[in-house]
């Protein structure tokens, strides 16, 4: 890290380090979400791979691809309570410090070789994955001085890199580990990365900003009270009907995969409701909420198809792809790079490309681009049915059929996801600013539990049939946003 430091010249001493030109504490920032991105994707790369293999839980891939439906759906999900957490119990930095110790426990647990460990451990991951996805990029903000500041941007964009870094190493290393050595030891291996970021950020937390340290709304006794003894009734429901249902001996995991979700379903439905009908929101903000609807559905619809690349497409490249360039044969998990790196390369690109059409007075709206984003992933499904055909004659698919996948997607991916997220920002209500980016991530809660749940009803998602069908609905939720532009526009306000 130290090496990544450079005098800043522009400081009042002259010898204040920086980290790039930023704020000293964005280098511990950007290790920390590095080092728990490579635990994460790491994981998520041997997850859908482990579940299927002989030698790990052997299901069949239509569980394995719920259960990695499932826990991708609770990380996001679990975002909301955990910002509400660091506004209001703990503070972001402390928030962090603790998330980061549940991770690396999660991991620890994951690494032991047993199915009733493994679902506590992706357990204890998702819990403290959604903790510090809520609080590390409020913490990125409190390095600068308001949103005005001039170096907020690239700060932000500095950071982001720290998670690809992350994702593009992760399924090389833990990817490599756990499928041609032991599962359990690159599990173990996910965890010694969190351990790196937990480690990482102690050592540098006195470069954060104060307002980090601080709980910005924090609970009074009464609430805190209320809060604690809810969660214990709610806690304790759960543990009575579980218990019971093992004692009676009609557990199976569907009794855990299916409540989980339908309230992945429920819960986006739920939130957003509650806004619309706020009886405070003016007019305008009335009609930005109705507009937004189009865009969380189809945002919704994009990330179902987007999130299979880790299960659809890798259990496929598992079985039925030549998964080897040049006569060099490269584990499954090797495809999980893919995205990342493509996203290194491209991101600059997107982003040169549409200044120059700004400055030429030709950038595409916001619509536009969200309905190229859905189109795009939606194209990456009808180009998925070419491997699926060469594999149903009894041939390997090629892999660079699957990168071609993998391309589109990520090209799919920089036209809506941030598009996605600076319209979340720009239609929020002022009474929701805060909690409107959690909003955002049900999207992906509720893309996620729609795959979860149709594995778990039996839909083979990796047949022709069902694939073809995933790639029509996006390409038509991408035509008829463009197509009724006009309407969601006005609904959009001063919003462009």
């Amino acid at each position: 890290m130290a090496s990544s430091l450079t005098k800043d010249s522009a400081s009042t001493s002259g010898s204040e380090k920086t980290f790039f030109g930023h704020p000293r504490g964005l280098a511990t920032l950007f290790m920390t979400e590095m080092w728990e991105r490579f635990s994460y994707y790491g994981m998520r790369a041997l997850l859908p791979l482990y579940l299927i293999a002989p030698n790990g839980l052997h299901m069949n891939p239509a569980t394995a691809t719920a259960i990695y439906s499932v826990y991708l759906s609770l990380v996001y999900l679990l975002t909301m309570p955990g910002g509400w957490i660091g506004d209001r119990v703990w503070g972001p930095r402390k928030t962090v410090a603790i998330a980061g110790g549940v991770v690396m426990l999660g991991h620890l647990v994951l690494a032991l070789p047993a199915e009733g460990t493994f679902f506590a451990g992706l357990g204890l991951v998702a819990i403290g994955s959604g903790l510090l996805k809520a609080n590390i990029s409020t913490m990125v903000g409190h390095l600068y001085d308001g949103p005005d500041d001039p170096r907020r941007d690239g700060g932000f964009t500095i950071f982001y890199m720290g998670i690809n870094v992350g994702a593009f190493a992760a399924p090389l290393v833990i990817g490599t580990v756990g499928e041609n050595v032991n599962w359990h030891l690159g599990f173990a291996l996910a965890a010694v990365g969190m351990g790196l970021g937990v480690a990482q950020f102690l050592l540098g937390t006195r470069h954060l900003d104060e307002r980090s340290h601080v709980v910005p709304k924090p609970l009074s006794a009464a609430e805190r009270a209320s809060t604690l003894r809810k969660s214990m009734i709610w806690l304790g429901i759960a543990a009575v009907f579980y218990i019971g249902t093992v004692v009676t001996g009609v557990y199976t995991l569907n009794w855990l995969l299916v409540p989980i979700t339908v309230a992945g379903l429920v819960i986006p439905v739920v939130v957003l409701a509650r806004i619309k009908r706020d009886k405070e929101l003016d007019q305008a903000e009335q009609a930005k909420m109705s507009g937004y609807i189009w865009f969380f559905v189809a945002a919704a619809i994009f990330w179902m198809i987007y999130d299979q690349g880790g299960s659809t497409l890798a259990i496929f490249a598992d079985s039925s792809a030549e998964n080897s360039v040049l006569g060099w044969d490269f584990p499954v998990s090797w495809y999980q790079s893919v995205n990342p790196v493509l996203i290194m390369a491209l991101a600059p690109v997107f982003a040169a490309f549409w200044l120059a059409l700004n400055r030429r007075g030709k950038e595409p709206s916001t619509i536009v681009k969200f309905s190229s984003g859905l189109v795009l992933v939606g194209a990456s499904f009808f180009l998925f049915l070419a491997p699926l055909a060469i594999a149903g004659d009894g041939h390997k698919a090629a892999a660079m059929w699957l990168v071609a996948i993998y391309f589109v997607q990520t090209v799919g991916e920089l036209t809506l996801s941030p598009v996605g997220l600076s319209v979340t920002t720009k239609m929020a209500p002022a009474k929701y600013a805060s909690q409107m980016m959690g909003v955002w991530f049900l999207a992906v809660t509720a893309g996620d539990c729609t795959t979860g749940l149709l594995s778990l009803a039996g839909v083979e998602l990796n047949g022709s049939g069902v694939v073809a069908l995933q790639a029509a609905l996006a390409v038509l939720a991408g035509v008829a946003i463009f197509m009724y532009r006009g309407k969601v526009k006005t609904l959009m306000g001063n919003v462009r």
